[in-house]
């Protein structure tokens, strides 16, 4: 099953807009009330049988089923009936917060991550199902919201059938996400000739195995004049004011624009890099770390996470690219010449390598290696020179660099 996911904005009336809100004010309240439930069931049982918190406890009969997904859609099944407020939104709209609910608690236990908190805002919403006939020239149809005017940037997708939208609330106006899905089944794209190692690098953006460097554009540090000074304003604001508002909508419009100039540019990075190569070959990096290294601050203004993992194979499954991840393990310390290895300080932007004098740009060597690993896994040769023999051009496979 092939999944596509577009992008359009939305150009409700005043009527449409002020339901929408609604609906997102609504599924907050279900959202943190829901959480609140859990958060109590939890409490309750965290004492121990002989002894009690000295400041309070929460009191819960021993026998009340956990406030799991489908205990929780009951109990709002029966809420409707006495609270018109939950009535006035589509059920199906409420049922899918909780099942957002429900898959937090589930990445926290399963991924490690932190316990969901509660929602000031909410931004977005989902319809889970779409009605018949509902994709219209310039115009979709909701279950709920009925025909609202969208600004229809490209054509929908033939041969595909609209799944589920979601609503989302940004600085500059409301956008609909439409997920398209089609039963046809799309083979993998096959294995080219003409193979390109990608090193995502500390000093360039990325660093291609033809000796191709990029730089990032600094987008966040470009626009940090201005926002240091609309940050200023904001906080001379009086909190709660119209004023404020409008500081803070200003604020949020400068960062979206920033974000968009960033996903801009990967794009179309993506494609330049899809024009020299069949096959394309990366790193199998968490990214995550280096959010939290010493590279923090290029990493997250640059985007490199999102670029390797989510434009780039999207933009080679597009164009019939092959992409494939390869083992990130001294790739910047593996010469890509003779095979040989030394360790290298971050500060060491060249690669010398002392037992075949090969010299080369250090990101670029380590997307040469990069290219010759992913050859390596696809089945393909790679002329090397031996390293102990002193045979130059011998080929090896994969068979070869197994150990005995």
């Amino acid at each position: 099953m092939i999944t596509l996911t577009y992008q359009y904005k939305l150009r409700p009336n005043k009527q449409q807009e002020a339901e929408i809100n609604l609906i997102l004010d609504v599924c907050k309240s279900v959202y943190n009330y829901a959480l609140r439930e859990r958060k109590d069931w939890l409490s309750s049982r965290k004492s121990s049988i002989k002894s009690c918190s000295i400041v309070s406890e929460y009191i819960i009969p021993a026998d009340a089923p956990y406030p799991n997904y489908n205990n929780q859609a009951k109990s709002l099944t029966i809420a409707k009936k006495t609270y018109s407020r939950l009535k006035s939104v589509n059920a199906q709209v409420l049922q899918q917060t909780l099942k957002t609910l429900d898959r937090a608690f589930s990445d926290m236990k399963s991924l490690g991550k932190g316990f969901p908190r509660f929602k000031k805002k909410l931004r977005s919403f989902v319809f889970p199902a779409m009605l018949k006939n509902c994709l219209g020239c310039g115009q979709v149809k909701f279950p709920q919201l009925g025909w609202v005017k969208i600004r229809q940037s490209r054509q929908y997708p033939e041969g595909f059938q609209a799944k589920q939208t979601r609503i989302i609330k940004k600085a500059t106006g409301y956008y609909l996400m439409i997920t398209f899905t089609s039963s046809e089944l799309v083979p993998d794209n096959p294995v080219g000739k003409v193979s390109l190692g990608v090193d995502a690098g500390v000093e360039s953006f990325i660093a291609t195995s033809g000796g191709r460097l990029t730089k990032a554009p600094k987008f966040l540090l470009d626009q940090l004049r201005e926002l240091k000074l609309l940050q200023r304003r904001l906080k001379k604001k009086k909190i709660g004011s119209n004023n404020w508002l409008k500081s803070q909508n200003k604020i949020a419009i400068l960062h979206e624009k920033i974000a968009n100039s960033r996903r801009d540019w990967h794009f179309k990075l993506a494609n330049q890099i899809c024009d020299l190569a069949d096959n394309i070959f990366v790193e199998d990096i968490n990214f995550k770390s280096w959010s939290k290294g010493i590279v923090r601050k290029q990493s997250l203004d640059s985007g490199i996470g999102q670029f390797i993992n989510e434009i780039l194979p999207y933009i080679c499954w597009k164009r019939g690219k092959y992409y494939a991840k390869v083992d990130k393990n001294y790739t910047s310390q593996e010469c890509p010449k003779c095979g040989h290895r030394q360790k290298k300080k971050l500060s060491d932007r060249k690669h010398n390598c002392s037992h075949c004098n090969y010299q080369e740009n250090r990101d670029v060597a380590a997307a040469k290696v990069i290219r010759n690993r992913g050859l390596i896994a696809v089945g393909h040769t790679v002329n090397k020179n031996a390293c102990r023999d002193g045979l130059a051009g011998v080929q090896l496979s994969l068979f070869d660099l197994l150990p005995s």
